[in-house]
Order: structure tokens, then C-alpha cells, then sequence
């Protein structure tokens, strides 16, 4: 004889007036404090910037740590007069290097994606292969021989020389690569070509919409990249006008050496530093923030 009592809902379930069961939750407490810890490791160095940087000179080193003081529009306005607001210069720099940069490694990973995604040529899987161990070279390692090669062609000292490297990203090659085989299907690339439409056509105006947010998480990483790169133009740039953001606060902190007052001008150079990439993240969170390995073709 079957039984069917483990088979029948309970009553809860058929009646949609009862309310439901909730079910009891569980908090699991390893992970929860792990990421905590991570957390508070990650945000304290950014809470010591925020509280330094309210601070004078004559109190940084006084007063307790994480206190706050009331000199902030002091800095500010220090920051703004030294070496004829030298320090904007450095910053509109940073983002002249970081936002073409960024802009032109997206296109170029975009193009080189779609092409390794959707086009079967002789030697594309070795191409493959040699960018995926492009992704494991540190960039420290090419900036001596990216000088040597530039001062050949009589590129250093120039916005170039800061630039060029940072157009080709393995990285974004790869996440390109991977997003345009999941997100820009093959029948809708046939449907193009049987309309009539070229490859530069077809690539422009319809992949590449469908790639638009894996391009823009391509270009949020090397943006950042770009903007934190210290080395690469460190060994490039030798004129001060020319200098990103970190290599004009390294001088004056080894200013700071002889002129303590200058290092409450380090620390806040170093906060408004970083609200441009804050605010870069919460201008592209809505495109970032999408789903991946979603579909393109919705809407």
C-alpha cells in the first residue's frame, strides 16, 4: 500500500491567507568575522587619512591618532598655494592618463576580445595562451624595459611615455574575450551579416553595445590601475608639470624630511586623491554592478 501523506502539502502552503512559516535564520559567525576583520584591516589606514588630514602640522604628531582636529580648510587651502597649485596640475594629469588610458585599453581589450571570441583564425588559441601568461608578468617587471625602449624613439618625458604602456591590459583582453563569448550570441552577428552589414559595422554597432558593461568594468580596472601606478611613471616623467598625482606626493614627502609642515600637505593631497576614483565607482556602479554573464540581447 502507498502512502501519500509525505506527498500532500500542508494546509499552510495551499491556503494563501495563512501565513507563511518563516524559516529561522542562521547567522554563520566564522565568515561574518572574518569579514569583519577584513574590513576593519582594509578601512583603517583610510579613517587614519581622513583624521590626519584635519590635523596642522604642529599636531599631527601630538595629539592621538584617530582624534580629528580643525584644520582642514587650513590644509586645503595650503594644498591649493603650494608651488603655484602645482598640486591640481598632478591631478588633472592623473586623470589624463588614467581616463584616456582607460578609455583606449577598453576599446582595443573590447575589439580584441570579440575578435579572439567570435573569429577562428590560424594561431588564435596560441595568441590566447600568450596573453593568459601576459596576465601573470608583473607590471613592475616592464617598466625598465618600456623606458629603454621609449628613450629609443625619443618618447620619455612625455605624456606618451605614460600612455602607450598602459593601452595593452592582458587582463582586459582576457575579461573581454570571456564576456563577448557569453553575451553577443552568433546568430545575431549571422542575422547582421545576412542583412548586409560589414564586420567594422557589425562590431560598432552591435557588439558592442552588448559588451558595453564588461567594457566598463574593463575600463574601471585599468582607470584605478593607471591612477595608482607609481613605478612606470616615476621612471618615465622627469618634469614636474608632467607628473600623476603619486609621483608629485612622493616628492613632497621626501621634502618632508627637512620641512615637517609639508607633511599635513602630503596627507591631504593624499585624501582628495582618492574621492575622484570614489566618485568614479558610484558614477559606473550601475553598469558595473550588472549581471556579468547575462544576456545581451534584452531590450
Amino acid at each position: 500500500m502507498t502512502t501519500l501523506t509525505s506527498s500532500v502539502p500542508a494546509r499552510s502552503d495551499l491556503d494563501p491567507g495563512t501565513p507563511r512559516r518563516r524559516e529561522p535564520t542562521r547567522t554563520a559567525w566564522l565568515p561574518t568575522a572574518v569579514l569583519l576583520i577584513g574590513a576593519f584591516y582594509c578601512l583603517l589606514p583610510v579613517a587614519w587619512v581622513v583624521a590626519a588630514s584635519t590635523k596642522s602640522g604642529s599636531s599631527l604628531f601630538t595629539t592621538f591618532t584617530f582624534a580629528p582636529g580643525g584644520d582642514l580648510l587650513d590644509n586645503l587651502s595650503d594644498l591649493s598655494t603650494y608651488g603655484d597649485g602645482i598640486y591640481w596640475r598632478w591631478l588633472a594629469n592623473s586623470l589624463l592618463y588614467a581616463g584616456v588610458g582607460g578609455a583606449i585599453s577598453a576599446l582595443v581589450s573590447g575589439l580584441s576580445g570579440y575578435t579572439l571570441a567570435k573569429f577562428r583564425f590560424p594561431g588564435r588559441d596560441a595568441i590566447f595562451n600568450v596573453l593568459l601568461a601576459g596576465v601573470l608578468v608583473p607590471g613592475v617587471t616592464l617598466a625598465i624595459p618600456q623606458y629603454l625602449l621609449l628613450a629609443k624613439v625619443g618618447l620619455t618625458d612625455t605624456y606618451w611615455s605614460v600612455l602607450l604602456p598602459s593601452i595593452i591590459s592582458p587582463f582586459g583582453i582576457y575579461l573581454a574575450r570571456i564576456y563577448a563569448a557569453a553575451a553577443v550570441p552568433d546568430t545575431v552577428l549571422e542575422a547582421a551579416r545576412t542583412d548586409g552589414a560589414g564586420e567594422l559595422r557589425i562590431f560598432g554597432r552591435v557588439a558592442l553595445p552588448m559588451m558595453l558593461p564588461g567594457l566598463v568594468t574593463v575600463f574601471l580596472f585599468q582607470f584605478v590601475a593607471i591612477w595608482n601606478n607609481f613605478l612606470l611613471p616615476f621612471v618615465m616623467i622627469s618634469s614636474d608639470g608632467r607628473f600623476p598625482v603619486t609621483v608629485g606626493l612622493f616628492t613632497l614627502l621626501n621634502q618632508g624630511q627637512t620641512v615637517p609642515a609639508l607633511y599635513s600637505v602630503v596627507i591631504i593631497g593624499v585624501l582628495v586623491s582618492i574621492l575622484p576614483l570614489i566618485a568614479l565607482f558610484l558614477l559606473l556602479q550601475r553598469y558595473w554592478r550588472l549581471d556579468l554573464v547575462s544576456g545581451a540581447v534584452k531590450g
